[in-house]
């Protein structure tokens, strides 16, 4: 039997693919508070990415067909670019096990009023009790300590990882309206958030790499792009396939606890008792939310 088509690869394709996304919060916070600008960790994403995947560009192409334009920019530069952009420079401002909470936390939350405005989607009870918790968790972890009096800035941070996770939500449901696969939407927004992203990054004065040097570079290409970039998404789409979205998406919940044990453990961030409340809130919800009991109920219900 070949191992990438059983189970057990798919539940370690979902456990790497959520530990990456919260590699990915870890890293950047590290990278813009240190030796790299936003805009240069976007550029270390983007153009050695689209370079390792040109020979899959010539084969599925660049172009969504068949998708009016207005969506169809969403998908060429959205996911590519806007969405790390935005959280990315949330970084320089909150840390990261906020971000968790309120990025990937969010997203379930998002994804819903998307689906719901653009799709006419309903979500049922069980799923509606998982989005309030996503919500009261994340407004511990967000607007508590505004109210508390933090005057540190932080709510910048928040506010554009909110934002980011809500339009990475519009491109979710747009994309899967779409009819794309995972491998084509990815060599799509490669492609376009390179060629029209990339010369306003470089244009932006923020692009030098001055503070870098080689051996920074060359590890943090590789993490943003190879690893980040592709592979996070190449296996969350075996994560799809063989357990299915319903139980890939419960293993999001794991994203906001990552963060938060990998921001204490090694960026020193400071988390208090109020703010573990919020950030297992939110993820308890995000297990909910993604409707993985649901499946379950309909296994265990005996056949009539």
């Amino acid at each position: 039997m070949n191992f990438s088509t059983t189970r057990a690869f798919g539940l370690f394709a979902a456990i790497a693919t959520v530990t990456i996304w919260a590699v990915f919060m870890l890293v950047t916070r590290f990278a813009v508070q240190g030796n790299f600008t936003v805009e240069e960790v976007l550029v270390l994403r983007l153009i050695p990415g689209a370079i390792v995947m040109i020979p899959w560009m010539w084969k599925l192409g660049i172009l969504s067909r068949g998708v009016p334009w207005p969506r169809a920019l969403i998908l060429m530069i959205g996911a590519s670019a806007v969405f790390p952009y935005v959280v990315s420079k949330g970084l320089e401002f909150a840390p990261a096990s906020d971000r968790g909470a309120l990025a990937p936390g969010m997203l379930p939350f998002w994804a819903a009023l998307a689906a719901y405005a653009l799709a006419g989607e309903i979500p049922g009870p069980r799923r509606r009790i998982g989005l309030a918790m996503i919500l009261t968790g994340a407004v511990v972890v967000s607007l508590w300590p505004i109210l508390g009096g933090a005057r540190d800035g932080a709510w910048r941070g928040h506010l554009m990882f909110l934002t980011g996770s809500g339009l990475w939500a519009i491109y979710s449901v747009i994309f899967r309206q779409s009819g794309l696969t995972p491998m084509h939407g990815l060599v799509i927004g490669l492609f376009w958030g390179t060629l029209t992203i990339t010369p306003l990054l470089l244009l932006s004065g923020n692009v030098s790499f001055a503070m870098a040097n080689w051996g920074d570079i060359v590890v943090m290409m590789v993490i943003q792009s190879l690893i980040i970039g592709i592979l996070a998404m190449v296996l969350f789409s075996y994560a799809v396939r063989l357990l299915g979205a319903a139980e890939s998406s419960a293993f999001g919940a794991l994203t906001p606890i990552l963060a938060l044990l990998g921001g204490v453990m090694f960026l020193g961030e400071s988390v208090g008792p109020l703010k573990v409340f919020g950030v297992v809130l939110v993820a308890a919800g995000v297990f909910l939310a993604s409707g993985i009991l649901r499946k379950f109920d309909a296994a265990a219900k005996p056949i009539e």
